[in-house]
């Protein structure tokens, strides 16, 4: 391996921010920040939205977590096309075969 271009691989730990639960694990993440582990010893701290402590697939609860407003940008991208699909839908049932068939039709 070449020497000087491989990122640093150490001890980090991960904090999830919305249950507070921490984990030591090894990483090449950059950080800011730093805490004390159990051990005593200081570690380089890294914050995360959402790790296996709440993550949807490992407790079994949907939980919509809105960063930076994207929540609000998909709603207005794509928004309009849900409200027209499910519009589409009242639209077609209230003009059924039914309602045609029940008028009298001219026969010439």
């Amino acid at each position: 391996m070449k020497q000087g271009i491989h990122p640093d691989y150490r001890y980090v730990v991960f904090q999830d921010t919305s249950s507070g639960d921490t984990i030591l694990t090894r990483s090449t993440i950059e950080t800011s920040e730093t805490t004390t582990w159990t051990d005593g010893q200081e570690y380089p701290l890294a914050k995360v939205e959402i790790s296996a402590f709440t993550h949807p697939f490992f407790t079994g609860q949907m939980k919509i977590v809105d960063t930076a407003g994207r929540v609000e940008r998909f709603e207005r991208r794509y928004g309009k096309r849900r409200k027209a699909a499910k519009a589409a839908p009242e639209a077609e049932a209230e003009s059924t075969p039914e309602a045609t068939e029940s008028a009298p039709a001219d026969e010439s």
